[in-house]
């Protein structure tokens, strides 16, 4: 039955650690991936199978987070996966202003990095939503004067791994921030 377990697990060591490193959003659109004998990806095309998508990297500090949760029906025999996204972003621009409008409008794909220098592609078959965010000044000197974004993506599977031997731009085009 293709159901079955396949391995078990040990305690893994206390060698890891939380957070986001940064997030590249990805325009939606139809990709094309290569998976690996493990489910994780190991190549990402456009559609037409011969370009590199092009991600817009975010870096990340401070509160972010990602986290995916199961969510399982026996009386309807379904099972899909939620991945939120809740990222803390510094500072105030119109620039800013205009991405998040875009964000806000269409539907991107996210690969996460991790500070484990992990990645993972969210919303690969559907895109992610922008499902809520604030726009803040704060209200005292030390408060947040940014922007809190929550993108979330339902998804038929978990999101995948990626693999990378030396960094992500094995698989897209980076358009980093000034």
């Amino acid at each position: 039955m293709s159901c079955n377990l396949t391995l078990g697990r040990l305690e893994p060591c206390k060698d890891k650690v939380g957070g986001l490193k940064a997030v590249y959003f990805i325009n939606y659109q139809p990709l094309e991936v290569t998976n690996g004998s493990d489910g994780e990806i190991t190549d990402i095309t456009e559609a037409d199978g011969t370009t590199e998508p092009t991600g817009y990297k975010y870096d990340l500090r401070g509160t972010n987070s990602f986290e995916e949760t199961i969510n399982a029906s026996r009386e309807n025999g379904t099972v899909f996966f939620e991945q939120v996204l809740s990222l803390q972003l510094k500072g105030l621009t119109k620039e800013m202003h205009k991405q998040l409008k875009l964000m806000a409008y269409g539907r991107p794909h996210v690969i996460v990095e991790d500070n484990n220098g992990a990645y993972w592609m969210m919303g690969l078959e559907h895109g992610c939503e922008v499902t809520g965010g604030t726009v803040a000044t704060g209200a005292a000197m030390g408060d947040l004067y940014g922007y809190t974004i929550t993108l979330t993506a339902q998804e038929k599977e978990p999101a995948n791994f990626i693999s990378v031997t030396n960094d992500i731009d094995d698989h897209i085009t980076i358009v980093a921030g000034s």
